[in-house]
């Protein structure tokens, strides 16, 4: 899988899949309003010890610092099959 890019070469963030915790998906956005869709992140694997995982050109997924620590590095999710970025609403 390869980041789509825009006209100016600019990829799109990716994220990482819930199914498999490797797969780099393209988030999605509604072109109406721009809005980024979004899923309830219930579930999906643990990979926390994994390193960043990158598409055929090497385009690092969207990544943050875990909620835990404030400090380790964790890869953000996307659901696998509507590429919406999975949020926990607790």
């Amino acid at each position: 899988m390869e980041a789509v890019r825009d006209q100016n070469r600019i990829p799109v963030t990716l994220a990482t899949s819930n199914l498999d915790g490797i797969t780099p998906l393209p988030l999605k956005a509604n072109p109406l309003n721009n809005a980024l869709q979004v899923s309830d992140g219930v579930g999906g694997v643990s990979l926390s010890s994994s390193p960043a995982g990158r598409d055929e050109n090497f385009k690092v997924v969207a990544m943050g610092v875990s909620s835990v620590d404030g400090v380790t590095p964790v890869e953000i999710y996307a659901d696998s099959v509507t590429g919406a970025l999975l949020i926990n609403n607790n």
